[in-house]
């Protein structure tokens, strides 16, 4: 039953096997920010107990952006293993971006705005690009950080400095 609460009478789910980085955090809370609109279309998924089954990062996004009323749909008589299942079922991804359509109709800061994770193309990835290709040699190296930002700054600024960079 979809119904709109004060967001103080919903629970975080304790065992929730999914969490958030910092940087993708600040993406979800801008989101919900500028379109909380939003929220009413993709409620909180909730048990009898008001234990969130769904919608766990969205729940902390609200009350960080300061939130006082939430969208919850309650799961009614669900098993304990219905209800598992859920939590994971919920968060899996089955399907695949269409780069093309994405690159076309959008521009990438403001997908990357939105949270979306814009892979590197590799120019040799580009079907258009002539067979032939010059051999180069590639030399590869691992670098390891301490916080997502880090490796978001260090990659943004290899491309700009003309490497070939991913985020693996």
């Amino acid at each position: 039953m979809k119904q709109k609460v004060n967001i103080a009478t919903i629970k975080p789910n304790e065992t929730n096997p999914r969490y958030i980085k910092d940087s993708k955090f600040k993406k979800l809370l801008k989101s919900i920010k500028e379109f909380p609109e939003m929220l009413e279309k993709r409620p909180i998924v909730v048990d009898e107990n008001m234990v969130i089954l769904g919608g766990n990062m969205r729940y902390e996004a609200c009350k960080a952006a300061g939130i006082f009323e939430v969208w919850i749909d309650v799961a009614e008589g669900w098993t304990e293993e219905q209800k598992i299942e859920f939590i994971v079922k919920d968060n899996v991804g089955f399907g695949e971006w269409d780069w093309d359509i994405l690159g076309n109709d959008w521009q990438a800061e403001q997908l990357e705005d939105w949270g979306l994770d814009i892979p590197f193309f590799d120019q040799g990835d580009i079907e258009d690009q002539p067979e032939e290709k010059e051999e180069t040699k590639s030399y590869k190296i691992e670098v390891t950080l301490e916080t997502e930002l880090e490796q978001d700054k260090l990659n943004k600024q290899l491309i700009s400095d003309g490497y070939k960079a991913r985020i693996l």
